[in-house]
């Protein structure tokens, strides 16, 4: 399915202990737009949903729908935090294409 690095569990874990109302977990999805044609989206999440796959690594569980999983197969996502850049990284096998901020590909 995917695969979490260490660094993403921890961010993942510090976004659901400090968010503002308590949550099951995050979900990934994959929305048409950005500039190569596809983008992902995070977002806190309470329920699993009809055909949702559900990926629980030490405790955090990611919710990921039917539709977005054959984009998202066999991808590894990663949590970041640098001088340039901070947040979660998308390493993603099926994208023929990715745009520079690496949250959009095709």
């Amino acid at each position: 399915m995917i695969t979490l690095t260490p660094n993403a569990i921890s961010a993942a874990r510090t976004i659901l202990e400090t968010a503002a109302a308590p949550a099951g977990g995050l979900r990934i999805e994959v929305e048409a737009g950005g500039c190569s044609g596809f983008t992902y989206r995070m977002g806190l999440e309470n329920e699993t949903r009809d055909g949702d796959q559900i990926v629980e690594t030490d405790g955090v569980k990611f919710f990921i729908d039917d539709m977005s999983l054959g984009f998202v197969k066999g991808m590894t996502v990663d949590f970041v935090s640098s001088f340039e850049k901070s947040g979660f990284v998308f390493e993603n096998p099926n994208a023929t294409t990715q745009c520079g901020c690496g949250k959009s590909f095709a």
